[in-house]
């Protein structure tokens, strides 16, 4: 113990020699345990668990600002320019490689260990050396790599830890990192959106954690985002183009040739789970995200378009009631891509034609039913569709959501014109539900839109 301290007290110094023997203290006790076959060094070997562990915590908190100043590089931060030109100097070459030493021994020491609180911490304090790792490619590659499981697969704070480690690299490293990190990140985050039909809460509040670092990510370098993020939406256009192929046309002139055409009820079910999958829709929320936060950014708004369609095509893809749920989330994604980049998106059909159907508009005979959540089932069963549970969550889904699209364009000129269909086919809907509850919601966003449509139009004369 005396040894490693006089160690620590000399590294803090910048001794050299010191330094180099805590860095192969380091080493052995990343490798603790583990049959290496190094006998070269006794003093290392006799060391027990405890002084090892004290190594390792020292390493871990002070290594990167001894190190900085032994190189002569910035107390913290930095970028790769930095670098580069610190690789050029005397310091760089003669001690440069003690930095290498002590991120491979770290990133053994986050691959081999099993408790997540010290994977945590290790990833923690080796963060603040993130930059240094662009003078090792291959090195900062396999930190990466690494990275990434640890975001995706990780427990407590080490996916959080990891995601802000990633982004630096993204920032500091630039470029040469970003890329790779703008398709590891998004990859991962589909392998952890691969689910059944319902879905938990706690694991939909984990994927929107992921997806939210993922928003985060391409939001660092827009312009070099905005190639990924293309080429990912299209991919996502290419599965709906063919489910709707499978689907075949809506009308044809020959009807003995669309019998004769016409899909299988199993090879329909196929191509629509293609598109009706936690996967996909997840896929579309993130980019929704993506471009909403990146609206004010002119390499971004032309992706909106295109989202914005496969969106909508999505919510029509089939209309029954079994995939309301999907329909109102398409609905919500739509609703935040107009309110970010200011764009008239005609929601309302797909609000109004809910109501026309007869799950929502009869008395439901399938009892009260359990509560349901929209928000976690992709589709439902035939029994739930008719219970009086579900359509009353239906119905609350299509006044918020309709309330919330003609609330963003309250302030126009043309608010008449937008509201006259809803208002014409809500006063309908009032007319036949037999349900007061349903009855009052509904009377209630009427006045709401009456009122505004009476106010534009003063304003107008």
């Amino acid at each position: 113990m005396e040894m490693v301290d006089s160690w620590c007290k000399g590294a803090e110094d910048g001794k050299i020699g010191s330094i180099r023997s805590i860095l192969q203290a380091f080493r052995r006790a990343c490798h603790y345990g583990e049959d290496s076959g190094d006998n070269s060094a006794p003093k290392f070997s006799v060391m027990s668990g405890s002084v090892l562990d004290k190594v390792m915590h020292y390493v871990l908190k002070n290594m990167d600002s001894i190190l900085r100043q032994l190189l002569g590089a910035p107390s913290f931060g930095g970028k790769k320019e930095k670098i580069s030109e610190l690789m050029m100097t005397n310091s760089w070459k003669r001690n440069g490689n003690l930095m290498r030493v002590y991120l491979v021994n770290a990133l053994h020491m986050i691959t081999e260990m099993t408790d997540d609180q010290m994977i945590a911490f290790t990833i923690l304090r080796v963060r603040a050396s993130a930059v240094f790792l662009a003078a090792f490619p291959s090195l900062l590659r396999k930190y990466v790599k690494t990275l990434l499981y640890t975001w995706a697969r990780g427990r407590g704070a080490m996916p959080f830890i990891s995601f802000l480690f990633l982004r630096d690299l993204c920032v500091q490293v630039g470029p040469d990192c970003l890329d790779t990190c703008l398709k590891g990140i998004y990859k991962a985050y589909l392998v952890n959106c691969k689910l059944s039909k319902s879905i938990s809460g706690s694991k939909l509040q984990h994927i929107q954690f992921l997806g939210n670092c993922v928003k985060e990510l391409y939001i660092v370098d827009p312009q070099s985002a905005y190639q990924h993020a293309f080429v990912f939406i299209r991919q996502l256009a290419v599965i709906l183009r063919g489910a709707l192929t499978e689907r075949g046309p809506k009308t044809s002139k020959d009807k003995k040739q669309k019998e004769r055409n016409k899909p299988t009820n199993k090879q329909l079910e196929k191509s629509y789970q293609k598109v009706y999958d936690w996967q996909f829709i997840f896929c579309l929320e993130l980019w929704t995200g993506v471009v909403c936060g990146c609206s004010s950014e002119e390499d971004f708004r032309p992706l909106a378009y295109p989202l914005t369609q496969i969106i909508h095509g999505v919510a029509c893809l089939v209309p029954s009631a079994r995939y309301f749920p999907v329909r109102i989330r398409c609905v919500k994604m739509l609703n935040c891509i107009a309110e970010a980049t200011g764009t008239f998106i005609p929601v309302s059909s797909l609000l109004l034609d809910m109501l026309e159907m007869k799950e929502l508009r009869g008395r439901p005979d399938g009892g009260v039913g359990k509560a349901v959540n929209l928000f976690n089932v992709k589709q439902v069963d035939k029994k739930m569709v008719k219970t009086r549970a579900f359509q009353e969550a239906c119905i609350y889904s299509v006044v918020n959501e309709l309330a919330k699209h003609l609330a963003q364009w309250s302030y126009s000129v043309a608010f008449i014109e937008m509201s006259f269909l809803p208002l014409v086919q809500l006063r309908n809907f009032c007319k036949t539900i037999k349900a007061d509850r349903f009855r009052k919601e509904m009377k209630d966003l009427i006045r709401q839109v009456e009122a505004n449509v009476e106010y534009i139009s003063s304003k107008r004369v």
